[in-house]
C-alpha cells in the first residue's frame, strides 16, 4: 500500500514538473506572441505614415508642379494676340493659385519647397514686368492716340471714350491677377492710366463748358458780360446795382437777362448735367471692373502668396478670422464699402480733376451776370443730386460738393435781397407803393416758377417769411418817411399790394402773412377815411354833441327843443347851412383830394369813395336819428336823403 502511494506521489510530480514546462512553453509563447504583435503594429504605423507621406508629398508636387508649357507662357508671354493672352492669363492663374496652395507650414521648411517657390518669385517677377511695361505702353498708346484726335464738333455732347474700354478689357484678369500678385506693379499702372485718361478728360471738360457757356452767352442781350474769370468786370458805366435787387428801385438795376434767357440757361445746365452723368458712370464702372476695385486685397504685402514661412503662420489666422468673421480679416462690412468707396472716388478724382472746377466756373459765370441763375442752378443741381442711384458715386459726391456752394451762393442772394429791404432809401420823386413792394411781385412769381414743384421749396419758404416780414417792417417805418403821401396811404396801398399778390401765390406757409397784410390794409383804409373824410356836416355834429351833453346831464330828449342854444330855429338854422349843392361840391374837392394821395397803379380810388360813401350814409343815420329823437313832430329834415347821398358819390366817381 505504501507503495503504491510512493509511486503515486512520484507520478504526481512528475505530471507536476510536466506542467511546469508546458507553463514554461507557453509563457515564452506569450511573450514571443506579444513582441509579434507590437512589431506588426509599429510596421502598420509606419505603413500608415508612408501612405500618409507619400499623399502629402504628391499633394504638395501637384499643387507647386507648373507645366513646361506654362512656364513657357510666362517666361516668354504674347500679349497681343488673343489665344497668346489666354495661354498667358492661364499660366498666370495657375502660378497665383500654385503660390497660394493650401500647405502644411512644417512642409514649408522643406528646401525643395523653398526652391521651386524661389522658381515661382522668378516667374512671377519676368511676367509681372512684361505685362507692366505692356500695359504702361498700352496706357499711354491710348491716351496719345486720342489726345491727338482734334476736337470740332460744335455739338454739346461730352466724348465717349468707350472704345478706351473696348480695348482694355481683354486684359482685365491680367490687371486682377497683378493686384494680387504685384500690388506695387499694380499701384503703378493705376497712375499711369490715370495720368493718360485724366489729360484726355481734361480737354473735353473743359471744351465741353466751354462750348456751353458759348452757347448761353451767344444770344445774352446786348453781350452784356464777358464770363471769362479773367475779363469779368463790367464798365464804370453801367451800373453795379445788381438786377432785381428788391430795395432798390428799377431804374437804378444794372443790366436784366430776359426770362426767355433764364430758361435757355436752365435748359442747356440739365443737358450739361445730363452729359456728365453717363460718361462719369461708364468710367467709373470700367475702373471698379478692370482694377477689381470692389475687392479689397487680403494682404497689404507686395505679394499675396502663401510659401513664405515667416507668412504662414499670418495667413493661416486671416482664413480662421474670415471664417469667424462676416468679412475679410474681420472688418466690419460698412467700413470695407467706405474704403472701396473712397478708394473710387481717388481713382475718379484723378481722372476729372477739373470737372468740379468746371462746373462751379460755368455756374458762377453766370450767376454774375444775373443773381436769378443761382436758384434755377439750385433746384436743377439738386433733383440730380437726389435722383442719383448711388449716392455714394463719385459724380453723386461731386454734384452734392458744387451743391454746397450753390446753396450758399442761393442763401447770399437772398440774404442781399434781405438786406437791400431793410436798407431801403426813399427819394423825393418816390411813388407811394414802395420798391421793394413792387419789386417782390415780380422776384416771387420768379421764384414760384422755379420752385413750385421743387424739393427745396422749404428752403425758398423759410426765405418768403424773412422777406414778408422785412417788407411790412419797412412798409411801417418808410410810411411815415414818404415825402408827399400820407401815411395811411402809403400803408393801404401797399399792404393792399400785398395781399394781393399773397392770395395769387398761394403759399401755405404765408397764410399767416397774407391775413396779416389784410388786417393792415383795411386798418389803413379806415384810418385814411376817418381822418381825411372826417364829418363833412361838421357844425350840424357839433350841435347835436351839445344835445347829448345836455341829456347827459339830465334834460330829457323830448324836452331839448326847448333850450335856448338847441331850439328847433337854432336846428334849421344849422341845417342851412348844408343845402344839397354845397355838400355835392364839398364832396367834389374831397374826391379830388383822395384823387391825388392814391396812386394809378394800385386802382383804389373807387374802394375808398365807397367807404367814405358808406362813412357819409352813417354819419347822416345818426343825425336823422338824432332828429327823430330829439325834434319829433317839428318836420325837421336835412335838404338830401339817402339816395341823394348815392346819386352825389355815383356822379362824381363818373365825371372824373
Amino acid at each position: 500500500m505504501m507503495e503504491h502511494i510512493d509511486n503515486a506521489i512520484s507520478e504526481a510530480d512528475k505530471f507536476e514538473n510536466r506542467l511546469d514546462s508546458y507553463e514554461d512553453i507557453l509563457g515564452h509563447v506569450k511573450e514571443t506572441m506579444e513582441k509579434i504583435g507590437g512589431k506588426n503594429a509599429m510596421i502598420e504605423i509606419a505603413n500608415n505614415n508612408n501612405i500618409k507621406l507619400m499623399k502629402e508629398l504628391n499633394k504638395v508636387i501637384s499643387q507647386l508642379n507648373l507645366p513646361h508649357s506654362q512656364q513657357q507662357a510666362l517666361d516668354e508671354p504674347d500679349l497681343k494676340t488673343a489665344n497668346g493672352r489666354k495661354a498667358a492669363i492661364a499660366a498666370a492663374q495657375c502660378l497665383q493659385q500654385a503660390m497660394n496652395s493650401d500647405i502644411d507650414p512644417a512642409l514649408l521648411r522643406l528646401e525643395a519647397v523653398q526652391d521651386q517657390r524661389k522658381r515661382f518669385e522668378k516667374w512671377k517677377q519676368k511676367f509681372s514686368a512684361t505685362v507692366s511695361r505692356f500695359m504702361n505702353n498700352l496706357f499711354i498708346h491710348l491716351g496719345n492716340e486720342i489726345g491727338d484726335m482734334q476736337v470740332t464738333s460744335t455739338e454739346l455732347t461730352l466724348p465717349n471714350h468707350s472704345n478706351v474700354h473696348r480695348e482694355l478689357t481683354p486684359y482685365t484678369e491680367l490687371m486682377h491677377w497683378t493686384k494680387a500678385m504685384d500690388r506695387k506693379t499694380y499701384d503703378g499702372l493705376m497712375r499711369v492710366y490715370t495720368a493718360s485718361l485724366s489729360k484726355i478728360y481734361d480737354r473735353d471738360v473743359r471744351n465741353f463748358f466751354n462750348l456751353a457757356k458759348i452757347q448761353v452767352t451767344e444770344k445774352l442781350r446786348n453781350s452784356r458780360e464777358d464770363l471769362d474769370m479773367s475779363t469779368s468786370s463790367r464798365k464804370s458805366a453801367v451800373s453795379t446795382i445788381p438786377y432785381g435787387t428788391l430795395g432798390i428801385n428799377r431804374d437804378q438795376w444794372g443790366p436784366g437777362v430776359e426770362t426767355a434767357d433764364r430758361i435757355r440757361f436752365d435748359a442747356l445746365l440739365e443737358k450739361v448735367l445730363a452729359e456728365l452723368e453717363p460718361i462719369a458712370l461708364q468710367e467709373q464702372l470700367f475702373c471698379i471692373n478692370f482694377f477689381q476695385m470692389d475687392v479689397i486685397s487680403p494682404t497689404t504685402k507686395n505679394t499675396q502668396t502663401t510659401l513664405e514661412m515667416e507668412k504662414a503662420v499670418d495667413m493661416t489666422q486671416s482664413i480662421i478670422a474670415g471664417a469667424v468673421s462676416p468679412s475679410a480679416d474681420g472688418v466690419p462690412q460698412k467700413r470695407i464699402d467706405r474704403q472701396i468707396n473712397e478708394d473710387v472716388r481717388k481713382l475718379m478724382m484723378g481722372l476729372f480733376g477739373c470737372l468740379e472746377p468746371e462746373l462751379v466756373s460755368f455756374i458762377q459765370s453766370f450767376e454774375r451776370v444775373d443773381s436769378f441763375y443761382s436758384l434755377y442752378v439750385f433746384v436743377r443741381l439738386t433733383q440730380h443730386v437726389m435722383s442719383a442711384q448711388d449716392t455714394h458715386s463719385f459724380l453723386s459726391m461731386t454734384f452734392a460738393s458744387a451743391l454746397v456752394q450753390v446753396k450758399r451762393s442761393f442763401d447770399r442772394f437772398m440774404q442781399n435781397q434781405l438786406l437791400s429791404i431793410r436798407e431801403a432809401k426813399l427819394h423825393k420823386r418816390s411813388k407811394a407803393i414802395l420798391p421793394y413792394v413792387e419789386n417782390f411781385e415780380n422776384f416771387a412769381q420768379t421764384a414760384e416758377g422755379i420752385f413750385r414743384k421743387s424739393d427745396r421749396r422749404t428752403d425758398m419758404e423759410k426765405w418768403y417769411l424773412q422777406l414778408v416780414n422785412a417788407i411790412f417792417e419797412g412798409i411801417q417805418l418808410h410810411s411815415q418817411e414818404h415825402p408827399k403821401t400820407p401815411v395811411q396811404v402809403v400803408r393801404m396801398e401797399n399792404y393792399h399790394h400785398m395781399y394781393a399778390l399773397l392770395a395769387q401765390l398761394k403759399v401755405p406757409g404765408l397764410d399767416a402773412l397774407k391775413k396779416e397784410a389784410k388786417k393792415c390794409y383795411n386798418d389803413a383804409l379806415k384810418a385814411y377815411v376817418t381822418q381825411y373824410f372826417g364829418r363833412p356836416l361838421e357844425k350840424l355834429n357839433q350841435f347835436f354833441e351839445g344835445v347829448q351833453l345836455k341829456v347827459a346831464q339830465g334834460v330829457k330828449e323830448t324836452e331839448i327843443s326847448y333850450q335856448m342854444a338847441f331850439s328847433k330855429q337854432e336846428l334849421r338854422k344849422v341845417i342851412a347851412q348844408y343845402p344839397a349843392r354845397e355838400v355835392k361840391k364839398g364832396l367834389e374837392n374831397l374826391y379830388k383830394k383822395v384823387e391825388k394821395h392814391l396812386s394809378e397803379e394800385e386802382n383804389l380810388l373807387q374802394v375808398v369813395w365807397h367807404a367814405m360813401q358808406e362813412e357819409f350814409i352813417a354819419q347822416y343815420n345818426y343825425l336823422e336819428e338824432r332828429i327823430q329823437k330829439c325834434y319829433a313832430g317839428a318836420m325837421i329834415n336835412l335838404e338830401f336823403n339817402i339816395q341823394d347821398i348815392l346819386a352825389f358819390f355815383s356822379d362824381i366817381a363818373r365825371s372824373h
